[in-house]
């Protein structure tokens, strides 16, 4: 089977889980924006990347599969805040309105807020699955990469840069 088949059949895999865990539930608002935000098209990179580095270290995607979507929950978290008014203020993102100009301001605060939260609960739950210092040691690496010493932190400096140049 060639890579591309191969990838494929992974995005479909990522697809697939996307749909199950992020299922409409009461209250509607919240997984409408979130969704509308997940499922607005994008290459489903990270995932990818993460299912990947699973089969070279020798394990099975399925098993990192929860990982894989969560990283997308955080990676559209991101987006979803990076596009509101107080930081970026972009009307469009891949083509579309952003999710503040769909649901407005509080609802898109709200649907990054709870894509992050329920990416972490999404890898807890992997993690009561099949709890072992791999799968324990994975999160911890997601939740540092995500936190103020990884990806929240790298908003704040470019947020501070904004406005002056940036020295060595």
């Amino acid at each position: 089977m060639d890579f591309k088949n191969q990838m494929d059949k992974k995005i479909i895999l990522v697809e697939n889980r996307l749909k199950q865990l992020l299922k409409n539930a009461y209250p509607d608002q919240i997984f409408n924006a979130m969704n509308y935000s997940v499922f607005a098209g994008g290459k489903r990179l990270r995932p990818l990347l993460v299912l990947g580095a699973c089969e070279a270290v020798g394990g099975e995607p399925a098993d990192a599969l929860d990982f894989a979507c969560a990283i997308e929950m955080i990676h559209t978290y991101s987006l979803i805040h990076d596009d509101l008014p107080c930081m970026d203020d972009d009307c469009l993102r891949r083509g579309k309105p952003t999710n503040h100009v769909v649901f407005g301001y509080a609802t898109a605060l709200l649907a990054g807020d709870g894509l992050l939260n329920f990416a972490y609960e999404t890898m807890c739950c992997a993690v009561l699955k099949n709890c072992n210092e791999r799968t324990v040691s994975a999160m911890n690496e997601i939740a540092k990469s995500a936190g103020v010493f990884g990806m929240i932190g790298g908003q704040v400096v470019d947020m501070e840069y904004e406005e002056k140049e940036a020295d060595e």
